[in-house]
This record gives structure tokens, C-alpha cells and sequence, in this order.
């Protein structure tokens, strides 16, 4: 087991005076590193492990329902007890990723976990090896049925899966492609940029790209690229080897595509995907290509340069959002929906669930982690201000009410495949943004609103199915060998003018912008999961609108349902199916009729 957050890749960047910004309280894990109770959970885990291989080891195909439950229910233990130890040795590193103390200790829990759980491989191998009418059998029974998803999704791994002793050696194997992930980490987090004197890090450097001042705006792009050319060779080296290394696991495990172990694992159809990605990349004329085009004007501009993409309007007052302001606009929001919603979200807030403010050696970006389904989840955010960093909040508040209310599913059928993770983080920034809209004083805070919601529409939709296609090629490019800094930067570049235009001019060392972005050294291929989790909720949000009543008890059923439903199951009270080709399209035409209300208002 390993601790993998899911940074947020939209996640945005800010101000000061920001007010008393909360910071976790990791108490209700551990209260410190060499707490007895997490001695004694080790040592617990340890035996666990050990007596859970000595009791079942080979004898899966001989247990009845009753015996195969008892199982199940202690394999969940295990899994719940190396989770929150996992949890509170990750959470405490991504606090402060430069401290050597805190990546040893994450070193140290991943290498015991790895170590004790070794003998549980034999568990997912044996299962795979029941013949079908037999696994039919067993899960026909009631009170095993409610496992049954988890298990099926165990199944579509069974034509890929190799020896138990190739098994074993994998799983103990993990911690070195995970050594590659912190290298990565600890890169970016110890990178220092300095504009105008002041030395910073990664995240107030990205926030420069959002100021009013063109100036430094440009000054902090040439800085960004000054300081990823300077350590391109390492991020190179770190993209090679995890490419390679899930070359070598999926060729042994003859996987057809490098997308096929991320598909099974989201429970989507290759088919659903390439529909999502056919429908954006088709739109992109009149999505990203129409609204830079409406920017460039606005701006005053004869070309866009890529600093230009996240600048403010002209008209867009520069004002920072105090937390108590942020934490206002969207807790009203989410009870004007319901006022469950708001009651969910509460002890976020309160109880020290979050983690808001922008520390050195902090990691970028921001995430909601659902820890283990009996304590609670914990939201990252690196909170600077900006009016977008609202929105952040608002998002990874949904994964955190969506999280708080799959937990009742226990640790197998808790966790959300991917592509149904975003809906609840999505949906939450939709209606933050619809009650902005609604109490806008004047037209022109509509039309900076409305054009900040088509912004991070085009980051979640447009920008992330380029991050995808980007990937795609990376790794199909790595199969024929070592690829040269120069090689994946030629790469990026191919999918930055076909993503966002005509309008833009691109700098030279905008092609090692992709050194920065998290997924794809933590989660190959996740990406996809923003454009899917847009399209989800602009179709949720449509029939929301379209049919109020009763919504909202449909809706909190679909979050509490967690992984035990497929995306069909899920989206079929709604009268949905992402199955439909043109089920994308629907999710497409609202941000292109956001454009369209934006390009009346310039008549």
C-alpha cells in the first residue's frame, strides 16, 4: 500500500491578508510519529497479515458464502488499519515535503506496509482463479452481494494477471517506482524562482500568472522556464523511467494500450473514453479557439503569449478573497442546494480538516484525501486569495462531502473510480459559481464571472484532454526507446497550438512546461477523469435545472453510492448515459453557450 493523493490539476493560485487560515490536525489519525497506537497498529498489521495468509493461503476455492464474508471483512480491517497508517505518514510529508524526518518516516511505513502485505498477494490471484459458475455462486449470496462490484473489478484484471511469485515480486517492487515519485515531489517542492528580487517558490510563482500587471506576468513565465530548463534533465529523467517501468509491467502483463490499466481500474470503456476525447479535441474551434480569440480583444492584444492564457480581464478588479469570505460564498452555496450539504462540510472548516495556507516546502497544488472510511477525509489547498482559488475550495470541498458520504460503503466499496471522483468536486464549483452569477451587482462582474467559469471549463475540459493526448504520445514514444528533454518537449508543444489556437504565440521555453504537472508522474492517464467529471456535471447540472424536484435525494444517493455502482447504474435515475456519444456534446454546448452569452454582451 502507498500513499498517492490526487493532486487537483486546475488547482489555482493567489494574494495575502488572507486571515487565519486553518491547518490539519492529523490527531484523529496519530497524534505524533512514535505514538503507541501506531506501534501497536504496526505490530497488529504485521500479524494480521500474517495469520490472514496462514488461514486462507490456497483454500479460497474450499470456503462457502459464509466463510468467503468473514474474509472479505477481514481483509477490509487490514486494509483500513494500513491505510490510516499510510494516511498519516503521507499527509504529514505533503506538509512539508523538504524535511528529511518526514519523507524517511513515509519511506519507512511504505517499506513495512510493503513488507507485511506481501503475503496477502495470493488473495486477488486465487480469487481470479475461481472458475465463474462457482464465483457465481458464492456472490449470489446477500449478504455477499453488496461486494460484488469490487469484486468484479478484481475480475477484469484476470486475463492480465501473471505468477503468484511474479506477483509477490512486483508488489515488494513498489517502493522503488514510488522512490521516483518523492524524487519529483521534493524537485518541485525545493525549486526556488526569483522575480524582482524576492526569492519564492513554485505556487506564488504560478499566482504571478495571474496578475493585472502584464509585466510580471512575462517575467514569471521566463522565470518558470528558467528554472525547468535548468532542471529538465532530472524531470526527463523521472518521465523515462516511469514511462518505462509501466512499459515492462504492462508488456508482461499484455495489456493492449499503456490507458488499459487506468480504464479498468476507473470502470470506464476504452470506447467511452475516446468518445469524451473526439468530442473535446473536434470542439476545440469553438471552445478554447473562440474564447482565446474573445480574450485576445479584451486584452487589447494583437497575439496572445502564453502568459495571457490566466490573466485577469481589464476590467477585473484585483481583490483578495479573505478566508472567511471564501468560506461564506461557498458554504451558502452549498445550502442553498441543501442544507445537508452545508452540515457535511461544516467540520471541514472547524475541526482541522484543511490545510489552506501556502508554506515553504509545502506541496503545490491541492487535493481532498479520504484517508480510511472511520476517521474522515483531509482537504489540501495552498489558499492565496485569488477569487479562483474559491473555486478550488469549493471543488475539493466536493471530493470531501463526496467522500464523508461514500464512507458508509466500507474500505472495498468506498473508493470512486476516477471518472465519477470529479462529479461531486464539479458540481460544488458549479453551484458556487451559478449563486456568484445570480447575486452579480452589474453586468460587468456577470461577464468577469462568466468568463472566469469559461476559463476553468477550458482548464478541466480542453487543457486536460491535451495533458491526455500528450501523454498518449509520451508513452507510445517510449516504447521505441530513451527520450531526450527535447523529445518530450517537441512532444508537448504538439498539443499546446492544436488546444488553444490561432490566438496564442508561444515563447521559447514554454516547451518544458510540462515538467511541473503532477499526474503524470503520480496517476498516468488520470486527466481524462477532469473532462469526464465537466461533461458529467454540466449534464447533471442541465437536468437539475431542467427536472428540481427531487434531485437533490437522487443526487446524495449517487455520491453515497461510492464504488459500488457502475457509471450506468449511477446516471440512470437521472435519465443519463455517458455510453451515448451524445451525451458529450450536451456537456459541450454549455460552455459553448457560456461563449455565446459572452460574445452578446460585446454587441
Amino acid at each position: 500500500m502507498t500513499f498517492r493523493p490526487v493532486f487537483d490539476a486546475n488547482a489555482s493560485h493567489g494574494g495575502r491578508d488572507l486571515g487565519d487560515l486553518p491547518e490539519w490536525d492529523l490527531s484523529d489519525l496519530y497524534t505524533a510519529p512514535d505514538a503507541p497506537e501506531l506501534k501497536r497498529d504496526l505490530d497488529w498489521l504485521e500479524q494480521a497479515c500474517a495469520s490472514f495468509a496462514a488461514d486462507y493461503e490456497g483454500k479460497i476455492d474450499t470456503l462457502d458464502a459464509r466463510g468467503f464474508l468473514e474474509m472479505v471483512e477481514r481483509n477490509e480491517k487490514i486494509q483500513s488499519v494500513a491505510g490510516r497508517i499510510m494516511s498519516f505518514a503521507g499527509l504529514r510529508y505533503y506538509q512539508l515535503t523538504t524535511d528529511a524526518g518526514r519523507a524517511k518516516f513515509l519511506s519507512d511505513m511504505q517499506e513495512k506496509i510493503t513488507i507485511y502485505t506481501t503475503p496477502l498477494v495470493f488473495f486477488t490471484l486465487e480469487l481470479n482463479r475461481l472458475p465463474d459458475d462457482r464465483y457465481a455462486t458464492l456472490f449470489a449470496d446477500g449478504d455477499l452481494a453488496r461486494y460484488k462490484p469490487a469484486f468484479d473489478r478484481i475480475r477484469a484484471l484476470k486475463p492480465y494477471q501473471l505468477s503468484d511469485e511474479m506477483e509477490k515480486f512486483l508488489h515488494d517492487m513498489g517502493v522503488v517506482g514510488d522512490a521516483w515519485e518523492r524524487l519529483f515531489d521534493e524537485t518541485i517542492a525545493g525549486l526556488e524562482f526569483e522575480i524582482d528580487g524576492e526569492v519564492m517558490g513554485i505556487e506564488a510563482t504560478l499566482n504571478n500568472l495571474t496578475e493585472q500587471d502584464r509585466e510580471k506576468r512575462e517575467a514569471a513565465a521566463h522565470e518558470l522556464a528558467r528554472v525547468f530548463g535548468a532542471n529538465i534533465k532530472t524531470f526527463a529523467r523521472v518521465h523515462n523511467t516511469q514511462a518505462k517501468e509501466k512499459e515492462v509491467m504492462d508488456r508482461w502483463r499484455g495489456m493492449p494500450t499503456p490507458q488499459t490499466g487506468r480504464h479498468l481500474s476507473n470502470d470506464v470503456e476504452p470506447e467511452v473514453v475516446e468518445a469524451l476525447r473526439n468530442a473535446v479535441v473536434a470542439a476545440y474551434p469553438k471552445l478554447s479557439h473562440r474564447y482565446y480569440e474573445l480574450k485576445r480583444k479584451w486584452l487589447g492584444l494583437d497575439r496572445m503569449q502564453v502568459w495571457d492564457r490566466n490573466a485577469p480581464l481589464p476590467m477585473e478588479e484585483t481583490r483578495t478573497v479573505g478566508w472567511t469570505d471564501a468560506r461564506a460564498t461557498v458554504m451558502d452555496a452549498y445550502c442553498e442546494f441543501d442544507p445537508k450539504m452545508a452540515e457535511i462540510a461544516e467540520p471541514f472548516f472547524d475541526r482541522g480538516w484543511i490545510d489552506a495556507g501556502v508554506k515553504p516546502g509545502k506541496a503545490p497544488g491541492a487535493f481532498a484525501h479520504p484517508t480510511v472510511t472511520d476517521v474522515h477525509p483531509y482537504v489540501m489547498l495552498n489558499y492565496l486569495g485569488k477569487p479562483r482559488d474559491v473555486m478550488t475550495l469549493a471543488h475539493e470541498l466536493g471530493h470531501g462531502v463526496h467522500q464523508v458520504l461514500a464512507a458508509g460503503q466500507g474500505e472495498m466499496l468506498s473508493s470512486t473510480p476516477l471518472t465519477l471522483a470529479e462529479t461531486a468536486s464539479v458540481f460544488g464549483e458549479m453551484l458556487t459559481f451559478r449563486r456568484m452569477l445570480r447575486n452579480a451587482k452589474d453586468d460587468a462582474e456577470k461577464k468577469v464571472l462568466l468568463a472566469g467559469k469559461v476559463e476553468d471549463m477550458i482548464n478541466t475540459v480542453v487543457r486536460q484532454i491535451a495533458f491526455y493526448d500528450f501523454e498518449c504520445k509520451l508513452h507510445d514514444a517510449r516504447r521505441g526507446g530513451e527520450l531526450t528533454p527535447e523529445d518530450i518537449n517537441a512532444l508537448w508543444m504538439s498539443v499546446q497550438a492544436e488546444s488553444l489556437g490561432p490566438a496564442f504565440d508561444f515563447m521559447d521555453g514554454y516547451e518544458t512546461f510540462w515538467a511541473y504537472i503532477p499526474h503524470f508522474v503520480h496517476s498516468p492517464f488520470y486527466v481524462y477523469a477532469y473532462a469526464f467529471g465537466d461533461g458529467l456535471v454540466n449534464a447533471l447540472y442541465a437536468e437539475y435545472e431542467a427536472n428540481p424536484d427531487g434531485f437533490q435525494e437522487k443526487y446524495f444517493d449517487m455520491l453515497r453510492a461510492g464504488g459500488s455502482k457502475h457509471h450506468t447504474d449511477l446516471l440512470a435515475p437521472f435519465g443519463l448515459d455517458a455510453t451515448d456519444p451524445a451525451f458529450w456534446d450536451k456537456g459541450l454546448g454549455m460552455i459553448s453557450s457560456f461563449i455565446d452569452e459572452l460574445e452578446a454582451m460585446e454587441g
